[in-house]
């Protein structure tokens, strides 16, 4: 270790309680930042997108359709692509993501009856199409919903 390498600790230089307005001294006084008069260094200032009165962006932009809150994010799988997996495996939702077939399943999986299977497999999983739970099965495998 020598005097010339320290620093400090990542994080500590920086400070979220930085105090304004506390005269010329700290850096940041008299006018704290806001500049010279005008309405933006007066309290009471313009909420955010504020544009003087004028018709701020987010009104002159169109909006069309309608976002529903409780809808579900859900990842559809077909068949074909648990062919990669060996004989008699548990596939879950862990399991195909440890095999990057999916990445950051949101709401939950479904597994849709698009190709064949070959294999026997324990499936479990959040959904299932009807025609998939019949080729599964057809196969020696079973189909449970988690």
């Amino acid at each position: 270790m020598n005097l010339t390498t320290i620093r400090p600790a990542e994080g500590s230089t920086k400070s979220n309680n930085f105090r304004k307005g506390r005269g010329h001294g700290s850096g940041n006084g008299k006018t704290a930042g806001f500049g010279h008069k005008g309405q933006k260094a007066r309290s009471g200032r313009p909420r955010l997108g504020f544009e003087g009165g004028q018709n701020p962006l987010y009104r002159r932009l169109p909006k069309r359709g309608f976002n529903c809150r409780n809808s579900k994010e859900i990842i559809t799988l077909n068949l074909d692509a648990l062919n990669r997996f060996e004989d008699g495996t548990e596939v879950t939702v862990e399991t195909l993501i440890n095999a990057g077939i999916i990445n950051n399943p949101k709401d939950g999986v479904k597994l849709l009856g698009n190709g064949e299977i070959t294999k026997k497999l324990d499936v479990k999983l959040n959904a299932f199409s009807e025609n998939a739970v019949q080729k599964i099965q057809a196969a020696g495998g079973k189909a449970e919903v988690i």
